[in-house]
């Protein structure tokens, strides 16, 4: 396997470099189970982000960066949508998403009860990896919905066009990759 190394929020870091079609490959940001990266990570966010209310976040790789900015911000709560209804949910808020990873639409759900307090707040929409910019604009969705104003947009990484998105702040652009993990032109 290939691997793409980069120095993230001052941390090295080895990126498997993975399939996505026959002629497009990523570098795999896994920020899960990786509790010195996400720490570093949510400080060089909080350190460029605009005043917000909330955090919320789409399930699931976004929740560590999400809970962890939270945490050093001293936030009481951030929001996370989900890919599912759940059970305990009051009623859902929902929105239809088609991200680079995952090969079908899929839709986020927003729990109403959490919704109410979105509304008239500033909220910070925070991603793992920005790619083509479509999770976080279903996120934007459900904010709007609820009543909410969208005060930034952040994630660690830009990957491939991402990096030239005026509308988000990020930490490191990511290139995308030839199949032989040399980086694409």
């Amino acid at each position: 396997m290939n691997y793409y190394e980069m120095t993230i929020a001052g941390i090295n870091h080895k990126l498997p470099i993975c399939r996505v079609t026959d002629d497009l490959y990523i570098g795999a940001f896994v920020i899960f189970g990786n509790a010195k990266l996400t720490v570093a990570c949510a400080r060089e966010l909080l350190k460029i982000a605009p005043k917000y209310d909330y955090i919320i976040t789409a399930e699931a790789k976004g929740i560590p960066l999400a809970h962890e900015m939270a945490r050093q911000n001293g936030d009481e709560s951030y929001f996370i949508a989900r890919k599912y209804p759940k059970l305990y949910m009051t009623g859902v808020f929902e929105t239809a998403v088609k991200s680079i990873t995952t090969d079908k639409i899929q839709k986020l759900y927003l729990d109403t009860a959490e919704a109410d307090k979105i509304k008239g707040k500033r909220i910070l929409i925070i991603d793992d990896v920005i790619s083509t910019g479509e999770s976080l604009y279903a996120l934007e969705k459900l904010v709007k919905k609820a009543g909410g104003a969208t005060v930034g947009r952040m994630a660690v990484l830009a990957e491939g066009d991402a990096r030239h998105m005026k509308d988000i702040i990020f930490l490191e652009p990511l290139p995308l990759f030839n199949p032989d993990g040399t980086v694409k032109k």
